[in-house]
């Protein structure tokens, strides 16, 4: 039976758990101090009040700065909290047509289409057929390409019209 693993510590080795026998040192001046031995740049460290952090572990020795850890992992937060909030997730809007659309109808769902677009979001666009409907599918076909057609401006096909039961779906991505 074996001693279970020490659980992996998330972030960069800091004072003693650096276990490389030299390290490329940054003193807290950002000077290049060189190759220095581990214990000698702990020490330095110490005497300067603040703690050496393993910014590069792969590096060959690998590069150390002497730093205030707990605001190095603070600045840290803010830097990944900072790139969370920019970021945006692309949401798939659907619009929902029927073959015998009206025009003031359609441009109503157009000017939806183009809101979506305008924040960034892809459209599905599926049209639907009721009972005898389906025997006229080029009409769906139709008017789907008209569709394309008046959005093409703004947006690419990502996914042409494509017929599933009885609807015909296609998606659009801004450009």
């Amino acid at each position: 039976m074996r001693a279970a693993a020490p659980a992996a510590k998330d972030g960069p080795r800091v004072n003693q758990e650096i276990r490389a026998r030299d390290v490329q040192l940054i003193d807290h001046d950002g000077a290049n101090r060189g190759v220095t031995p581990t214990h000698e740049a702990i020490a330095l460290a110490v005497a300067a009040g603040l703690d050496l952090v393993e910014i590069s572990p792969n590096a060959s020795p690998p590069v150390a700065k002497i730093l205030d850890y707990g605001k190095y992992k603070y600045q840290a937060q803010k830097k990944a909290a900072e790139a969370r909030k920019k970021q945006k997730t692309v949401e798939v809007k659907e619009i929902k047509l029927r073959p015998g659309i009206d025009t003031h109808d359609y441009e109503v769902k157009m000017r939806s289409i183009h809101r979506f677009f305008e924040e960034g979001d892809k459209v599905k666009v599926t049209l639907r057929f009721r009972g005898r409907e389906m025997a006229h599918q080029e009409l769906g076909y139709k008017l789907l390409n008209r569709l394309k057609d008046d959005v093409s401006s703004i947006a690419r096909v990502e996914q042409e019209p494509m017929s599933e039961g009885r609807q015909i779906v296609m998606i659009l991505a801004p450009r």
